[in-house]
């Protein structure tokens, strides 16, 4: 029941990842693929019907970590706290900047809410992706399960690379990893925006993806090479159970997927390639760090696993209960959001 449960989280996870990643990194892209008022309402009705829904699974995934592991959730919750309050605020600015940016019809108004967009955006992709680093490099969990972070220190990891308290949340390392889920996202957003505009926005959204694949194979082989130096553990659960690089696998085929679709005419399945890419990316540090769900970078003994995290056997068969119907309501929910707003995007219907 605790590896059902771990695949449930990492699926709505990924979920989230793949759904909101492409209104984030569209949101990334929006103030350098759109020029004019036209252009912007069109990157904006290409994301306009499905960001708020797309959200739901980040919360379904908090919601399912709080009932599954609640011990990795209140140690999360608590020592995350500050960075969880600014993704908060730029969740709330992304919103706002999306639903009053037109309210007001004005040479500054506008203008303000899209550089808000577009920042909020870029900063939201850094700091999840910051997140992932850290829960890959560990944390100075105590005795207790508890641990607290500043903001950043010296961003560095220390004299003994990896094994120190005195790391911030932002280090070298995770501000790589957060510049990684930059990068991908843009181009997840960019494939987005080529999938649902025209003209001039569809040409710029190509052009950016182009050019951000370079600089995701650059950092992906760094970030690569250097987790493995940070965190030995994901090396060792490649060792010992070596047909986990079917997950990594599954990434390299998608990010080629990209480019040897990107003019086949289809940019569907260039979209889906960066799909299989991100959540190949994702199942990849699952599987790495594993059994650990928060590793301890001063004493590995004292990190929290997948089994000693866990709610109670009884407690885990009564949610899988009722989360398989909530599940099944969400998933026909996003079923027919998709189907209601196929196509490419028309400004001539009201909205946004």
């Amino acid at each position: 029941m605790e590896i059902l449960w771990l695949a449930l989280v990492a699926l709505m996870l990924a979920t989230y990842v793949l759904l909101d990643g492409f209104d984030l990194g569209a949101g990334a892209l929006h103030w350098f693929v759109a020029k004019t008022e036209e252009e912007r309402r069109s990157v904006l009705r290409a994301v306009g019907p499905f960001w708020d829904g797309n959200e739901v699974w980040l919360l379904a995934a908090g919601g399912t970590l709080y009932f599954a592991f609640p011990k990795l959730y209140a140690s999360g919750f608590s020592g995350f706290y500050l960075p969880l309050m600014i993704v908060l605020w730029l969740l709330i600015f992304r919103a706002i900047s999306i639903e009053l940016r037109s309210h007001v019809d004005s040479p500054l108004w506008k203008p303000l809410w899209d550089v808000l967009f577009c920042l909020a955006s870029s900063l939201l992709c850094v700091f999840l992706g910051a997140a992932l680093g850290n829960v890959i490099r560990g944390v100075p969990l105590s005795s207790d399960g508890y641990f607290f972070l500043p903001l950043w220190s010296d961003l560095g990891l220390g004299p003994e690379g990896v094994h120190t308290a005195d790391a911030g949340i932002l280090d070298w390392y995770t501000i790589l990893i957060g510049l990684l889920a930059l990068g991908s996202l843009v181009q997840h957003g960019a494939w987005w925006l080529a999938v649902k505009t025209t003209g001039a926005v569809y040409h710029r959204a190509r052009a950016w993806a182009d050019r951000v694949w370079w600089a995701v194979v650059a950092l992906l082989v760094v970030a690569t090479a250097v987790t493995f130096a940070v965190q030995p553990r994901v090396l060792e659960n490649f060792r010992e159970m070596p047909w986990g690089v079917i997950f990594p696998l599954v990434a390299l085929v998608g990010l080629l997927g990209i480019r040897f679709l990107r003019n086949r005419g289809n940019e569907t399945r260039v979209f889906l390639a960066s799909c299989v890419f991100l959540a190949g990316m994702l199942l990849s540090a699952v599987f790495g760090i594993f059994p650990y769900v928060l590793p301890a970078n001063t004493n590995p003994d004292l990190g929290l696993t997948v089994y000693n995290t866990t709610t109670s056997e009884y407690g885990l068969r009564v949610g899988l209960f009722w989360w398989i119907p909530g599940m099944l309501l969400a998933a026909s929910y996003f079923v027919y959001l998709y189907r209601r707003f196929p196509g490419k995007v028309d400004l001539d219907e009201p909205g946004y």
